[in-house]
């Protein structure tokens, strides 16, 4: 009975071992366990004696598995195949895969991600004062569809003492986007945004609006720079305003053309960090002299576990302002947060 059981056993890790993947490196050495997701050009591999490594695809001589593995076309179809690798290339059985008509390979589950910045600042003595901010953002990308909604509150006060303190700074802002991708490039896109901003003599603005994005960039990850996205949008849309104290020339509600872009990089040599930029421009389609301007850059840092360090400089612009008020506003924004 005893031999049979080690003959049994023997067997089995002998069966085990006849299925395992392996792992030919350029370099010679090789590695036998289990071949797992692959990621740009990086492939995921648990090893039955180091663990899991992630092995580049452009070091590997010959992938032995039978694993099936995800493929995403451009036109975001997509199709599970059995994967190897060999000199450095996807094999499709016996031929290259085709790179140029994939979008991706395994690509990751898809989830909701967001963040919540906190910034605040009080003294007290000689100056009474209280600075607070609140940002907040999620967003999701599906197969054919992304959702980005933002929230932002800034307030402060300032005087020399808590009797004579006043409001130096009261601003909301909210926006949602949902893109539908007809291509892997080419989306429309639906968006509301809302303002006040009582120092500014801006009760209210409510926009809607329409239109198509061109992504141009989408994770592209440049072998010395990082990875990069970059879209584009042009549309209309629909302004409503309400001043505290109006210009009489002030449109309180008119059509707009629409143009954005947004950017963002995470640069090669510091993973921790995604810098980010965007830009919008929306002037009246009676009279270009009317317009809205609004841009950010800035950057994220992690500082530890999921909280990052976010630094960022904010600009708005309103040709026809409340009367008495400036076109012009700067914000600089340094606060705490925690990201997901």
């Amino acid at each position: 009975m005893k031999v049979k059981t080690i003959a049994f056993a023997l067997v089995a890790v002998l069966a085990a071992a006849a299925h395992a993947d392996k792992v030919t490196l350029k370099s010679g050495s090789f590695l036998t366990g289990k071949a797992g997701a692959i990621d740009g050009d990086s492939l995921e591999f648990e090893s039955e004696d180091i663990g899991t490594v992630k092995i580049k695809v452009a070091n590997i001589a010959r992938l032995e598995s039978d694993r099936e593995h995800v493929v995403r076309y451009n036109d975001l179809t997509t199709e599970s195949k059995a994967l190897t690798v060999a000199d450095g290339k996807y094999m499709d059985g016996d031929r290259p895969l085709d790179m140029s008509n994939v979008k991706d390979i395994d690509a990751a589950e898809e989830k909701w991600h967001g963040a919540v910045n906190v910034a605040y600042m009080s003294s007290r003595g000689n100056t009474y004062n209280n600075n607070a901010s609140v940002l907040a953002n999620v967003s999701r990308r599906w197969e054919k569809d992304r959702f980005n909604a933002s929230f932002g509150y800034y307030y402060s006060e300032t005087g020399t003492s808590k009797k004579d303190r006043e409001t130096s700074s009261n601003r909301l802002e909210a926006e949602a986007q949902h893109d539908h991708f007809w291509t892997a490039s080419v989306y429309h896109y639906e968006n509301a945004r809302y303002d006040r901003d009582r120092i500014a003599g801006l009760d209210y603005r409510l926009r809607l609006g329409v239109g198509i994005g061109y992504q141009w960039l989408e994770g592209f990850n440049h072998d010395l720079t990082g990875k990069w996205s970059f879209n584009q949008e042009l549309g209309v849309a629909w302004v409503k305003t309400g001043y505290l104290d109006e210009d009489p020339d002030a449109e309180n509600s008119y059509a707009t053309l629409r143009y954005a872009h947004h950017l963002n990089w995470l640069p090669k040599w510091s993973p921790t960090v995604e810098c980010f930029h965007n830009f919008e421009y929306l002037p009246d389609v009676a009279d270009f002299d009317i317009y809205l301007m609004k841009a950010d850059a800035g950057f994220t840092t992690k500082v530890l576990l999921d909280f990052d360090l976010l630094c960022k400089v904010e600009w708005d612009y309103d040709s026809m302002p409340s009367r008495g008020r400036k076109s012009s506003d700067v914000r600089y924004i340094v606060g705490l947060g925690y990201k997901w």
